[in-house]
């Protein structure tokens, strides 16, 4: 946007799949899905992904963009039928209001899932409500399940089930910091990306994604679930079953569910039902199932988040990372496509046996060379004497031996000399082996106007929500007008940061000369640009990327190099920008300025913030 204008796919990125299968042939009347060929806004239904208990899955293409993209309507089978063609209605008008809570909480999952920017989760450019129920368009990856992938190939080796539960454990992160928990994790619901190469017989790491948030939730507070969970035996934790308050759903549910999906992985078979195991817990262990092929150690977390109790396993993604942390590495181990078997150490340095007759020296823990040496010269002990009762027998030896030397003495000065013996070889002592160099820091990251911006979210504090939805993901250059809607957990003050789709721009979008007033309300929905300073999208065709923050208190920006455009939004000087970020401090954004506190007041600095993406195209494309 050359004056300055959410969610395309970012370049680069691979177009989402969530059980990968052929494009379904219309199905017959009278059945759920959407025909093929039936229009939904831009978008055209070429086939079908799946379903599931809440909804269903399209493959669909993008009229206006020309791609193809996952789509993805609330469709509860339970609550829910179709009639008149494409219209939803309820089955009964008592479970009205558990549909109607679904389908808020679908939407709500959507608007959620569109602001996050986190590579192991589903990315949602657009959604809306349509024909009594809700959509949301998604990217269409290709790529088995980890169900589909351990069918194939086996029980993976522990390096890289290490590797595939890094990413999803940050992804989940990101998730409950927004107190939005997943609550279907199982080997169906991740899919591998870049799948099936293999380096040196070992199976290629691949970046998980995880699918289905249909039976996610928004829980805020105390709120109960009324909506009725379908549950996948063997990956529910008991308080997904339990309908008593005191039971409460949280991080560590998908604790429970992900340690599930490892011990499938380890074993070859779910976990018994928690229902039956909290009667008499007959599962076997994974520290059993797993024994000989993978550490104890990473058998033993496993085991400790499918405690049966939730008060009793990993209590967050945190609690679990750093677990997972304590595991030696398995490239310490020998290599196996088996797992985990230890090797014996290797010595960094071979010592050889000291050259006879010299007796080896004792070496004691501590010693430096020069203690060493000085024990070998020291001369072997006189051979003890044997004590009788009397307390002084010790005197009396001590006697013996002073005489003895005496003797030896007088008929040393007496006989010739013979020629001194050679001494001993000073014995050989290994060096310590030379410290690992560390390895050498990375290269500190160039500055781009994108960099920037993503480095303002990073800093961010999650628990501020601040969710951003654009009215369109697509914009026509020349005809089409920039609008999006923020909400924010907290009340606060917005500034909203754009980069212009030629990256060689970095405005100040809002507050700006014409609308100052960037005050926000806890909730309370806000549409911007305002009439006031509409914005039309004027091109280069690309991908604009917008930074939503809202700060607890305003913000002083003048220190961050910004200057006014010719349409009165402020734009960085981009020579200054670059300087600000060489000099940028670690846990800081440098283009946030510095919060307005009153004088003498404790002041709160912190501020959420969300990433938005829009596409610019050119008018009939």
């Amino acid at each position: 946007m050359s004056n300055p204008s959410g969610p395309p796919t970012p370049p680069g990125e691979e177009p989402t799949v969530f059980e990968p299968r052929a494009a379904a042939a219309p199905p017959p009347s009278g059945e759920s899905p959407l025909p093929v060929g039936h229009v939904l806004q831009e978008y055209v239904i070429e086939g079908l992904i799946g379903e599931g208990g809440f909804g269903i899955v399209y493959l669909a293409r993008d009229t206006q963009l020309g791609r193809v993209v996952a789509l993805k309507e609330y469709m509860p089978s339970s609550l829910a039928s179709r009639s008149n063609g494409s219209q939803v209605t309820v089955r009964s008008e008592r479970q009205r209001e558990t549909f109607e809570l679904g389908r808020r909480s679908f939407v709500n999952e959507a608007q959620l899932l569109a602001a996050f920017d986190q590579p192991s989760l589903v990315k949602v450019y657009r959604f809306w409500e349509q024909n009594g129920t809700a959509y949301m368009v998604m990217p269409f990856y290709q790529g088995p399940t980890l169900k589909q992938w351990i069918l194939e190939h086996g029980s993976p080796p522990e390096s890289w089930l290490l590797a595939l539960l890094a990413p999803l454990i940050d992804a989940l992160e990101v998730m409950h910091h927004n107190r939005c928990y997943h609550r279907d994790i199982a080997p169906d619901n991740i899919l591998l990306l870049q799948p099936s190469a293999t380096q040196m017989g070992q199976p290629a790491v691949v970046r998980p994604v995880l699918l289905d948030f249909g039976a996610a939730r928004r829980v805020i507070s105390d709120a109960t679930q009324a909506l009725t969970v379908i549950l996948k035996p063997g990956y529910a934790p008991i308080e997904q079953y339990a309908e008593s308050s005191s039971m409460k759903q949280g991080a560590w549910t998908d604790v429970y569910a992900l340690c599930a999906v490892l011990y499938a992985a380890v074993s070859g078979r779910a976990p018994t039902p928690s229902v039956s195991r909290i009667v008499s817990d007959e599962m076997v262990p994974a520290a059993e199932a797993g024994a000989g092929r993978y550490s104890p150690e990473f058998l033993a977390i496993i085991d400790a988040g499918l405690a049966v109790r939730p008060d009793q396993r990993p209590q967050d993604m945190a609690a679990l990372r750093a677990l997972i942390g304590s595991v030696t590495p398995p490239a310490a181990r020998r290599a196996d496509d088996r797992g985990g078997e230890r090797s014996a150490p290797v010595p960094l340095v071979e010592v050889p046996p000291p050259p006879a007759p010299a007796p080896s020296p004792v070496i004691a823990p501590g010693d430096d060379k020069t203690q060493v040496m000085q024990r070998a010269a020291t001369p072997p002990p006189a051979v003890p004497v044997s004590r009788g009762p009397s307390s002084k027998a010790p005197l009396v030896a001590g006697g013996v031996l002073a005489a003895l030397l005496a003797v030896g003495g007088g008929w040393w000065a007496l006989a010739p000399k013979a020629p001194a013996p050679e001494p001993a070889p000073a014995p050989v002592v290994a060096p310590a082996p030379a410290p690992t160099p560390a390895p050498p820091p990375p290269p500190p990251e160039p500055f781009t106007v994108v960099a920037g911006l993503q480095d303002i979210v990073r800093h961010a504090d999650p628990l501020l929500g601040v969710n951003v939805l654009a009215d369109k993901s697509s914009l026509r250059i020349g005809s089409d007008r920039l609008q999006f809607r923020v909400k924010s957990k907290e009340p606060g003050y917005v500034y909203v940061f754009l980069s212009g789709t030629d990256k060689r721009h970095f405005y100040l979008l809002f507050p700006n000369e014409i609308d100052k007033n960037n005050r926000i309300e806890a909730n309370t929905e806000v549409v911007l640009p305002r009439k006031s300073w509409a914005i039309t999208a004027g091109g280069p065709p690309g991908t604009n990327h917008i930074v939503t923050v809202v700060s607890r208190n305003p913000r002083d920006l003048k220190r961050v190099g910004l200057r006014a455009a010719g349409d009165e939004i402020p734009e960085f000087d981009l020579a200054q920008a670059e300087k600000l970020w060489a000099a940028r401090s670690a846990g800081v954004s440098p283009f946030v300025g510095d919060a307005v506190c009153a004088a003498g007041a404790a002041c709160d600095a912190g501020y959420g913030a969300s990433l938005l993406e829009v596409e610019e195209v050119v008018r009939g494309k």
